[in-house]
């Protein structure tokens, strides 16, 4: 019987001859018979919470804050980036992270399921359709997740549809740890907040996720695994302990906000950007550098967490034949566009991190340029699995991208906030378009930043003609709010 890197690269070979799409070489009779051993890869799937581009091996020499922060300091992300495929173009469903995570975990965009906003019911709206973890478990994986991999969590009945065990989000941080840091920062405004605390890294919510992770990765078990690893940090409040914060400048780089940024945005692109809220609060406090510290701090918390889990795969005997997945689900202003948090449609709240090792397919140092977006996992990991994949997938599998970096690529990355509100991004252009008609084009080879947009005062451009191709045809009614109640009011509007 031939070994299993041979087995996986002769699939390989195989599934670069048919169609791309979102079941690429897929059929029931990947699976393995029950007269022959399972050696299907183990899957390792690692979210790290409102992780923006900022780590080291996306940061851009030539435009150092257009690209990651040039004081952030990230080895472990590096080194797993370093031995797979590094996407340096890739980009969420949805700037949120109910939607985004709704996306990934279904595979299935914001457009087609009107799981728009954060406040919207993802457990109603996955009624009825086949989860990633789920169609794992069915196909005979042995599933754990942990930590946040859905937005919120986890109704008791969809723990055992998901997953063989669920380790839910531990106290982050803990009560005692945050005790009398809610204002930390001056600001007054609840968790959007940030300080060093006296505690050691045992304290914190995602140290204990960590600990119960790798103690997963470190059993022995005879089938293939997918083990799901949801972290919170770098999610508000940026609460660490005192050393990562002394590791980081006390007065770092801040990322560029010019003087008028906004002009040539259209009214629902600044009203997503609201300049009067969290960046002028900041701003008049003079905590824009303790913001950006902050932030840096908690990546490098997040990076040690994420070095545990590699080390721990490492010991367990099975990191040969094991596909590591790391994502995050959306970017994060700190300044830029006079804009904190999420929820915008410009560069910096849609490029996420995204790096996937798959033994005998990948080959370590590889960096694909092309514009994916994160609704690609699921059928990406069904097919290097051997997984059936449902129908209805929107996006289409990145097994060709991770055989060759280079290949062909015809496809945009399509991120929504909001009903009708969508940005395309392409290899080099990103189209804007909102729920009014109104529209915004960057041109990232002269202007990463977005500075200027390009039909500005009703200007055409052939690019947004060819961009507005990839822009959804229809968009579903909103899905029903957590409480039930029907859908909010689209953004921007």
């Amino acid at each position: 019987m031939p070994d299993v890197r041979s087995v996986r690269l002769l699939a390989g070979l195989f599934a670069l001859l048919v169609t791309a799409g979102p079941s690429l070489g897929q059929t029931a009779e990947s699976a393995p018979s029950d007269d022959r051993p399972d050696d299907r890869p183990d899957v390792l799937f690692i979210a790290v919470d409102d992780l923006n581009d900022w780590i080291g091996c996306l940061t851009n020499e030539r435009s150092p804050l257009g690209g990651g922060h040039p004081q952030t300091d990230t080895p472990n992300l590096d080194r797993l980036a370093a031995r797979g495929v590094l996407f340096t173009n890739a980009h969420c469903a949805a700037p949120a992270c109910n939607p985004s995570r709704t996306a990934i975990m279904t595979g299935r965009r914001p457009s087609s399921t009107g799981l728009y906003l954060n406040a919207q019911s993802w457990p109603r709206t996955v009624e009825g359709v086949p989860t990633l973890s789920e169609t794992f478990k069915n196909a005979g994986y042995d599933t754990r997740g942990g930590g946040k991999i859905f937005h919120g969590s986890h109704p008791r009945e969809q723990d055992e549809r998901f997953w063989h065990e669920y380790f839910p989000l531990p106290g982050f941080p803990t009560p005692e740890a945050a005790q009398g840091k809610s204002t930390a920062n001056g600001l007054g405004k609840g968790h959007f907040d940030w300080a060093p605390l006296d505690v050691g890294d045992e304290e914190l919510g995602d140290t204990k996720l960590t600990d119960w992770a790798t103690g997963v990765l470190k059993e022995e078990s005879p089938g293939p695994r997918f083990t799901a690893v949801g972290l919170y940090r770098p999610h508000l409040p940026w609460f660490v302990p005192q050393k990562y914060f002394d590791a980081v400048p006390a007065d770092p780089a801040l990322p560029p906000s010019p003087e008028g940024d906004l002009n040539d945005v259209p009214a629902p692109g600044v009203k997503m950007a609201r300049p009067q809220g969290d960046h002028a609060a900041v701003t008049k406090a003079d905590q824009w550098s303790a913001g950006v510290r902050a932030y840096l701090a908690n990546i490098r918390y997040a990076d040690g967490q994420v070095g545990r889990l590699l080390d721990a795969l490492n010991a367990s005997g099975r990191a040969d034949n094991t596909i590591v997945v790391l994502w995050g689900d959306h970017g994060w202003h700190l300044g830029e566009k006079e804009h904190w948090r999420k929820f915008t449609l410009w560069e910096r709240a849609t490029r996420v991190p995204l790096m996937i090792l798959a033994p005998g397919v990948t080959e370590a140092g590889g960096r694909c340029d092309a514009p994916v977006e994160l609704t690609s996992l699921y059928p990406t990991l069904c097919n290097l699995c051997g997984v059936p994949a449902p129908e209805g997938l929107d996006a289409p599998s990145l097994r060709p991208l991770l055989a060759n970096p280079r290949a062909p690529w015809e496809h945009a990355a399509v991120t929504t906030h909001g009903r009708g509100n969508t940005s395309v991004r392409g290899e080099r252009f990103r189209l804007i378009r909102y729920a009014d008609g109104e529209r915004e084009l960057y041109d990232h080879r002269v202007d990463p930043g977005e500075y200027n947009n390009l039909l500005n005062k009703d200007a055409e451009h052939i690019a947004a003609d060819a961009l507005a191709k990839s822009l959804p045809t229809d968009y579903v009614p909103n899905a029903p709010t957590s409480g039930g109640a029907k859908g909010p009011r689209e953004a921007g509007k």
